[in-house]
This record gives structure tokens, C-alpha cells and sequence, in this order.
């Protein structure tokens, strides 16, 4: 064997497991397609918050006025916002480069195919083929957006994620189709940097994975904003004949044209799984991810999968996570199989979403009788000084034993608090230990403290 371990993709899960997997001693190689840090670093979650961030600054200066600071006009110049973003993609996937470097893992440029025997067939983008042969095999060759039958993208008027990072000129309007994390982050960047958007979601309420107080604060802060929403809706058409697009919307109310420059499909991703070499490898899938158990097996001996073509949340974190536990029990150690119900979701735009744990309605849902207190963040003294009083704090717990369920949270800086809830409840807290946890004032986080003591009608501040 040339190998010890050959991991297929270098996105977040690809680049952890080999790292992890050469310091534990294992001879490693890594192929790669197109660019180191996969989809996360180069098209996904690292440049997606560079153009956040420009919209966050560009939406200070103009509420400048505010904090008592007097500014001229402020103009958005959207291809140097596009620059700064690739740029610091660009830095990251260097980053990638040097860790793989540092820690002596052979990088192969090319695409790779799984054949039975513990063999991968690598062609270049010269056309060369090689083989190499590892006693394992990692396949983490992630997802990509997905294409709604009727919406087929063209990648210039129905656009996918990639191209929205990218686009040559500002839109001067836009829908987006799809109100996840990916959908809500680029309504609320193009609506910022002056784009008229209009989001529709077939679903009844935005961000639908997220507890139902959230989705409605979001509603109003996106309302506020000037973004239109539409919820229960479908696009069931598009139209690019002319010099725009008509986008068809279906409605409770009936059919609706909206005219637009630009249709974004943000409708969910679809795993890479194909012309991979996993039928011939005789490799099992179902429901276009591959099967594996909970140390990442697959059926096949000596191959394995991880991140968005396994079950399991698509988030870069949680591809790492994977990643770390396959190559730890390759290795020979004895990692915990991942915990998918403490997994933190976080969604950028502003007011930033971060959560985990149960919902209200899943927790209700799984027999739970629930202790439940919410702060708002317009009774917080550093939200008040900071200009940021929209969104709140809500703690689930079990009324019996007092186990922390759950919590969600809309606000500045939320993504940024969720991981205290993290690992409270990997450590087992109690409501009672999260209220008599002293936290510092003035800051963010006391909505955790005082939302807790809300559910035990102990809150102080409201």
C-alpha cells in the first residue's frame, strides 16, 4: 500500500481528518479537485461573512448618526467588496496549503474515483492518470446547491450560491428562493448594499429548521429592512426571455409575476456522490447519501464517509467533528460517536440566528414538560450602548430534572454565545447551575443568566 489513509476532498472535513490522521502517525495523502479548503473556505462559509461583514460596515456608516457621528454620503463599491471576499478566501485555502505542508501530507491535485481493493484512480487536469492504494479510504467530497427541476440554473439570470459570491455588477433587483442560512445571509447582504429582494419560502415560516419565535423575530427584522417575504410560497417558473426574469410565484392568494434582474435558487445542497466509483466499489446509498455507521463506515471495508454525503447536519463543524472521530478509531483509539442533537446551527445575516439542542415544538414533541424563559434583547444594557436591541435569548429546559432541551437565540453577535450552551450541555448543566453561573455585565451573554431565570420566575431585569 502507497498509503495509510487516502482522503478523497479537502473541505473541512477532508483537511481535519488528514491533519488528525498524520498527527496519530498515519502515512497520508489528500486529493483534491479544484482548491484546497473545498466549498467552506473557497465558495462557502469564510467568504459568504468577508461579504457580510462589508454589508455590516456599509450599514454602520449609514446609520452613523445614531452614535452621534457625522458622515458623508457613503457609497458601496460592489466589486471591491467581491475582491475583499475572494481575497480572503483566497488567504484561507493558503492557510490549508501550509497546515497540509506542515504536517507532511501529500497533497494530489486531481479527481479521484474509488475502484474495489483499496485502490483510487487519480486524473489530473492534464488528462494523467495515476492509482494509489491506502489501507483506508476517506470519501469527503461535500455537496453542492441544488437545482430545483423547474429552475434550471444558467449561472447568469438562475444562479446558485457560487456565482451569487461573484456576480460582475450589483442587481438592481433580485429574488431569492429558499429562506435557510444560505437563502437569509444573501437577502439580507444584497438588500443592504441596496438590492430590492424578495425572499420566498414554500415553507410557513423563514428559516424553518429553527424554533418558531426565532423565524417570526426574523420576519420583522427582515420586514424592517425592506426585504419582501413571502412564506408558503413556490416559484413555479421563470421566465428569461426578455432582459430580465419573470418569476412566477405561487401563493395562497394565487399566481404573482415578480420582474427581477436576478433569480437565486438557495433551495438546500445535494451531495457529490456521483462518478465517484462507489457503485463499482460496490459502496451502499440511499436517498443520494452514502450509508455509513456511527464511526463512518461504510459497508465496504477499509472505505469510509464523511460531511455532507453522510445523514447528519450539512455545517463545516460538524464534517470536522466527523472527520476527527473516523481517523481516532482508524487509529485505534476510542472516540465517542457524535452527539446530533448538540450540534450549534448559526445563520449570519443581521440579526445573526444561532441554536441547538430541541425546538419548543420538538421538545413538546418528544414527551418533555418544558420550563421555558425568554430576555429580549431591547432590556440589555450592552445591547442598549451597542445600538443592537432587536432579538432575544430563549432557554428550554426539562421541568422534571432540569435539563437544559434547548436554546435559541436572535441578536448581534449570537453566534458567538451559542457555544456556552454547547458545552453546558455536553457537561450535563442544570437550569439551576446556568442561573447561579455568574456572568459578566455589561455584555451579550447575560440573556443566557437572565433568560434562565426567567423560566425559573426568578428574572431580575424585566
Amino acid at each position: 500500500m502507497n498509503y495509510d489513509l487516502i482522503v478523497i476532498g479537502s473541505g473541512p472535513g477532508g483537511y481535519v481528518a488528514a491533519i488528525r490522521a498524520s498527527q496519530l502517525g498515519l502515512k497520508t495523502a489528500i486529493v483534491e479537485r479544484e482548491s484546497l479548503g473545498g466549498i467552506c473556505l473557497n465558495w462557502g462559509c469564510i467568504p459568504t461573512k468577508a461579504l457580510l461583514k462589508s454589508a455590516q460596515v456599509f450599514e454602520y456608516i449609514n446609520h452613523a448618526a445614531e452614535y452621534g457621528i457625522k458622515t458623508a454620503g457613503a457609497e458601496a463599491d460592489f466589486a471591491a467588496v467581491v475582491k475583499r471576499s475572494r481575497g480572503v478566501a483566497e488567504g484561507m485555502s493558503k492557510g490549508v496549503q501550509f497546515l497540509l505542508k506542515k504536517n507532511k501530507i501529500d497533497v494530489i491535485m486531481g479527481t479521484a474515483k474509488v475502484k474495489p481493493g483499496n485502490k483510487v484512480d487519480i486524473k489530473a487536469a492534464d488528462g494523467s492518470q495515476k492509482e494509489i492504494t491506502a489501507k483506508n479510504i476517506i470519501v469527503a467530497t461535500g455537496g453542492r446547491s441544488r437545482e430545483l427541476p423547474n429552475l434550471k440554473q444558467d449561472g447568469k439570470k438562475i444562479i446558485g450560491y457560487r456565482q451569487a459570491m461573484v456576480l460582475p455588477e450589483q442587481p438592481k433587483s433580485m429574488v431569492i428562493i429558499g429562506s435557510g442560512a444560505i437563502g437569509s445571509e444573501f437577502a439580507y447582504f444584497y438588500a443592504t448594499m441596496g438590492t430590492k429582494v424578495t425572499l420566498v419560502e414554500f415553507m410557513e415560516n423563514i428559516v424553518p429548521v429553527e424554533d418558531e419565535d426565532i423565524s417570526k423575530q426574523l420576519l420583522r427584522s427582515f420586514k424592517k429592512a425592506g426585504i419582501e417575504v413571502m412564506t408558503s410560497s413556490s416559484v413555479e417558473a421563470v421566465d428569461t426571455s426578455g432582459t430580465g426574469c419573470k418569476v412566477q410565484v405561487k401563493t395562497a392568494a394565487g399566481m404573482q409575476t415578480i420582474a427581477c434582474d436576478i433569480v437565486l435558487s438557495a433551495a438546500g445542497i445535494v451531495a457529490n456522490i456521483e462518478n465517484l466509483g462507489l457503485e463499482e466499489t460496490g459502496i451502499k446509498t440511499e436517498k443520494g447519501k452514502v450509508v455509513v455507521d456511527e464511526f463512518y463506515n461504510t459497508n465496504v471495508k477499509g472505505y469510509y464517509a464523511i460531511g455532507d454525503i453522510v445523514s447528519g447536519q450539512a455545517l463545516a463543524h460538524v464534517a470536522s467533528a466527523e472527520g476527527i472521530i473516523c481517523v481516532e478509531k482508524i487509529a485505534g483509539q476510542h472516540p465517542e460517536p457524535l452527539d446530533y442533537n448538540n450540534i450549534p446551527g448559526c445563520t449570519y445575516c443581521t440579526p445573526e440566528i444561532a441554536s441547538v439542542g430541541y425546538t419548543e415544538k420538538a421538545a413538546k414533541a418528544a414527551g418533555y414538560e418544558l420550563k421555558i424563559g425568554k430576555f429580549p434583547f431591547s432590556a440589555s444594557g450592552k445591547a442598549s450602548a451597542a445600538g443592537a436591541k432587536d432579538g432575544f435569548v430563549k432557554m428550554i429546559y426539562d421541568a422534571k430534572y432540569g435539563e437544559l432541551l434547548g436554546a435559541h437565540m436572535i441578536g448581534a453577535n449570537v453566534t458567538e454565545l451559542i457555544a456556552e450552551i454547547v458545552v453546558a450541555r455536553k457537561l450535563e448543566t442544570t437550569g439551576h447551575e446556568m442561573l447561579k453561573a455568574v456572568h459578566p455585565h455589561p455584555t451579550m451573554s447575560e440573556a443566557i443568566m437572565e433568560a434562565t431565570a426567567d423560566a425559573y420566575g426568578e428574572v431580575i431585569h424585566l
